[in-house]
């Protein structure tokens, strides 16, 4: 900061300014401020010099409509800033007020780094006999981040707008898949993210779109502080305007924005994970960062004894998306991230919290209306976890379009398939056909079902077929974390072994899986570092292993599993019939009155009401045309024929091909590098393996017909 800046923040006079836009917004003059707070009683702007000096704390002169504002001529993007606000420290009546907080702008678009855990950060006075009823008079700034004024944003246009039944998604982690390259200037962060190795990586293996693991400024809890470890997923949101600032290789927010140009630029779509449902601050015992020293009672749900914050989301507090300005926060919020950081989309995480209402869960409450009525919001692509940790909180299915939902129902009885579990013929039919029975209401496509079998809250793929029993002692809580029931295996050894023998079933089984998960009808999402074999040593809650626990193994990779990866990649996109918007049920279609959907037996006869309940049932064939309903513009003559065996090798009838046509094989998990093949009337299936062939014209292939199964 110049000396002339510096005294401009000193003497500055504040003028009345606007109430809105609501943050820091520069023009030719200087700076507005407006910051939004029913129950404050006054409201100090703290501004600082870079290096953190406090130079000035003045009034905000003027509130209209709760909303407290004024103008400082002279200021320019790039002052520091925060507030402290004045009003009634109740907390028997919700209200937490302490102006020797120093608190982060909701609306701040910068911050210039974390917390410094200090008992000065509370509120109240930690050991205090009373808890939270103390009153705590340590100044918090020494310890805070501040705030950066920006300058005013501009709106960029959103590119490549690639529909949802067309995408391949690719969760991953912005540290952790650039880690563990030495090949990357910047790594670990937004400019590693977009370097040439990792484009080319995402562009060759095929995937549409790149699911970010929260990138809004996050803290690190203390309870992890002080055992050494960060919180490394980021899934404790402090500024939902903010990109998280050790993502920043020089500090400058358009970082964020030139690595989604580069995305774009190579075809990949940008979706964030966001935490909307609670913040940092935890419970009443929390620390005063922003929201709870700016108005508690308005920015989150409080108990009936409002001394206490309602918890749905596990994490201390549930934010009151339901309150009008609140909901505004979030929806300006994603707006900026969509106008102005050029993102595609968003995963929200826990998202059955946005929709609570007194009477629990509803799929019309207002953060929904807000969303299916916004002209921007609603144009991208909106992925619901759809569940919470409260009451009734589970809602797989229950969310209103435009809303696409995680699907853990295919993760978990696609993986019992494939641990050989009995009876899963039936629920491994409905997962392959995009659990109808789920997502078919409302005019919802069947890419509503965004189907995994990984992510990045539970094992990897390798883990999966490793282990048979979760191994998170890392994290010091002596194992008790993460999921106990995983649906995995370890195929005779726990963990890392030497044993051909159950390294090929393992290799069998990830193929397996993968398979089924790039063969169903749906939005399929893998996890970053799954096609190159990545563990995490049997770690299956790897939220605060910022290491190589947590990062993504580059130098072991599994070259062939990779190169199967694409190959599945690569037959999804060529075949529009495993990635369509109507749902399969068949019945007959027009063109040719055939089932756009069949279920098989292993010798070519229907499937019967007494083999779907035929718990020794371990093979089932399926035949997938374009859906009955598809305009004649866009039916397809051909079809696709799957086989997914978990028992042993078996003959398989396929089905009578009509005049001309003949089937061929493409995909068999058994075989990873066969060649196409085509094929007479059956043909033979390995055990514990997937096929997947096309009814292709007789002629189109260079095979000679010598090669029948």
């Amino acid at each position: 900061m110049t000396l002339d800046a510096r005294t401009i923040a000193r003497t500055a006079a504040p003028g009345p300014g606007q109430p809105y836009p609501l943050g820091a917004t520069p023009d030719e003059e200087g700076v507005n401020f407006a910051l939004f707070s029913i129950n404050a009683e006054a409201i100090e702007l703290c501004l600082f010099s870079p290096e953190g000096e406090e130079l000035r704390r003045v009034m905000l002169p003027e509130k209209t409509h709760h909303v407290w504002h004024g103008h400082l001529p002279g200021l320019r993007p790039g002052q520091h800033y925060g507030y402290r606000v004045h009003g009634p420290y109740a907390p028997e009546q919700g209200h937490r007020f302490n102006p020797y907080k120093l608190l982060i702008d909701p609306y701040a678009r910068q911050l210039t780094g974390h917390p410094t855990w200090h008992d000065a950060l509370m509120g109240y006075v930690p050991g205090h006999e009373e808890a939270d009823l103390s009153f705590d008079t340590r100044d918090s700034a020494p310890y805070m981040p501040r705030a950066v004024v920006t300058e005013r944003p501009q709106v960029h246009p959103r590119r490549p707008g690639r529909p949802l039944e067309e995408s391949v998604i690719y969760e991953a982690h912005v540290k952790g898949l650039t880690a563990g390259r030495g090949d990357i200037p910047d790594r670990g962060g937004f400019l590693g993210l977009a370097s040439e190795p990792i484009l080319d990586h995402l562009t060759d293996l095929g995937v549409t779109a790149i699911e970010l693991l929260p990138v809004q400024a996050f803290l690190t809890d203390r309870f992890l502080a002080d055992k050494g470890l960060t919180n490394y997923w980021g899934y404790q949101t402090i500024g939902f305007h903010a990109p998280e600032p050790q993502y920043l290789s020089i500090g400058k927010i358009v970082e964020f924005r030139q690595m989604v140009d580069r995305f774009h630029e190579a075809g990949i779509e940008v979706i964030l994970d966001v935490v909307y449902n609670h913040t940092g601050e935890g419970n009443h015992l929390g620390p005063t960062l922003s929201f709870r020293g700016i108005d508690n009672a308005t920015y989150y749900r409080l108990a009936e004894d409002p001394r206490y914050i309602l918890d749905d989301t596990g994490c201390g507090n549930s934010l009151n998306a339901a309150h009008p300005m609140v909901l505004r926060m979030i929806t300006d919020s994603l707006r900026y991230w969509v106008e102005v950081m050029g993102v595609d989309g968003f995963r929200f995480d826990l998202a059955s919290t946005l929709g609570r209402l007194p009477h629990g869960f509803d799929r019309r409450a207002p953060f929904f209306q807000a969303l299916r009525q916004d002209p921007v919001l609603s144009t991208v692509k909106l992925i619901a976890e759809p569940w919470d940790i409260g009451p009734g909180g589970y809602q797989l299915g229950a969310y209103p379009p435009p809303f696409s939902e995680w699907n853990d129902k295919f993760r978990d009885d696609v993986r019992r398939f494939w641990r050989r579990d009995g009876g899963l013929v039936g629920r491994l039919s409905q997962r392959v056909a995009g659990s109808a029975r789920q997502f078919d209401h409302d005019g919802r496509p069947a890419s509503a079902s965004v189907n995994f079998i990984t992510a990045h809250d539970g094992f990897t793929l390798m883990d999966t077929v490793s282990y048979a029993e979760k191994h998170n002692e890392a994290n010091g809580e002596d194992n008790r974390d993460g999921h106990s029931d995983n649906h995995s295996g370890n195929l005779g050894q726990e963990g890392p072994t030497e044993d051909a023998a159950i390294i090929a079933a393992r290799d069998r089984r990830r193929r397996n899986l993968m398979a089924t998960l790039l063969l169903s009808q749906g939005t399929p999402m893998l996890l970053a570092g799954d096609e190159l074999g990545n563990s995490q040593g049997g770690n299956n809650n790897a939220y605060c292993q910022d290491n190589p626990i947590g990062w993504v193994d580059w130098e072991g990779a599994d070259p062939a599993f990779l190169a199967f990866v694409k190959k599945l990649i690569a037959f999804r996109q060529e075949h529009p019939i495993l990635r369509q918007k109507r749902f399969l049920h068949a019945q007959p279609r027009q063109t040719d009155g055939m089932p756009d959907l069949f279920w098989r037996r292993a010798n070519g006869q229907p499937m019967t009401p007494e083999d779907w309940q035929d718990p020794s049932r371990k093979l089932i064939c399926v035949e997938m045309r374009t859906a009955s309903g598809t305009p004649d513009y866009a039916t397809l003559e051909y079809a696709i024929f799957a086989v997914f065996n978990q028992g042993r090798p078996a003959r398989v009838t396929l089905p009578e091909p009509p005049p001309g046509r003949h089937w061929v094989r493409y995909i068999d998990t058994a075989r990873p590098d066969e060649i196409p093949k085509p094929h007479g009337k059956r043909t033979r299936v390995q055990g514990s393996s997937v096929i997947a062939m096309v009814l292709e014209p007789d002629g189109k292939d260079a095979d000679d017909g010598r090669h029948h199964g």
